[in-house]
């Protein structure tokens, strides 16, 4: 499991126009219900804002959003980290570092609902949204696997994906690139 969703974290980088499972269609009933926090920031961070902003004052580390995907499903956490890679396409994604080396999440939007800037690699950034979990058939991650090799020119072999993947990320409603 812990191959599938390494795996998964390298191969998530595709622009798409929804929410990847049925649990994001029922985050707007669970989006009120706060994660537990797990580490204390201050309230309002101060730098580039998009969206709705950051309103929660807790940040759940990205590890344990990844180590139990499941346990966040459908909540509305904050999450901090560097900006490690953005949509090149419509800047409609970036992902965060973790603090365990190879541990990225990605934050999500709608495309065109926000857009982050490419120059946003290795910036702090501060982000709230509901946490959502797409479970793959093996089938399904193959073609995923294949697509995201295609998409970023890199080598595809179908019989090194051997697990169902699952697919974590947030949906995102805001977030701000500290100064």
């Amino acid at each position: 499991m812990r191959r599938a969703l390494i795996l998964v974290v390298l191969l998530a980088a595709a622009c798409d126009k929804g929410p990847p499972t049925s649990a994001s269609s029922n985050a707007a009933a669970a989006a009120t219900a706060p994660a537990a926090p797990a580490a204390s920031a201050p309230a309002a961070p101060k730098g580039e804002t998009f969206g709705a902003g950051v309103k929660l004052t807790s940040s759940t580390p990205i590890d344990t959003i990844l180590a139990e995907p499941k346990k966040f499903a459908g909540q509305t956490v904050r999450v901090e980290g560097m900006v490690t890679d953005v949509c090149p396409k419509r800047g409609c994604w970036f992902e965060m570092a973790g603090e365990k080396p190879g541990q990225k999440l990605r934050f999500k939007v709608t495309d065109g609902e926000m857009t982050f800037p490419a120059e946003a690699k290795g910036r702090k950034a501060v982000a709230e949204g509901v946490v959502a979990v797409k479970e793959l058939s093996l089938e399904e991650s193959k073609e995923y696997a294949k697509y995201q090799a295609e998409e970023y020119k890199l080598p595809y072999d179908p019989a090194k994906v051997t697990e169902p993947m699952s697919i974590v990320r947030i949906d995102g409603t805001g977030a701000v690139f500290v100064n």
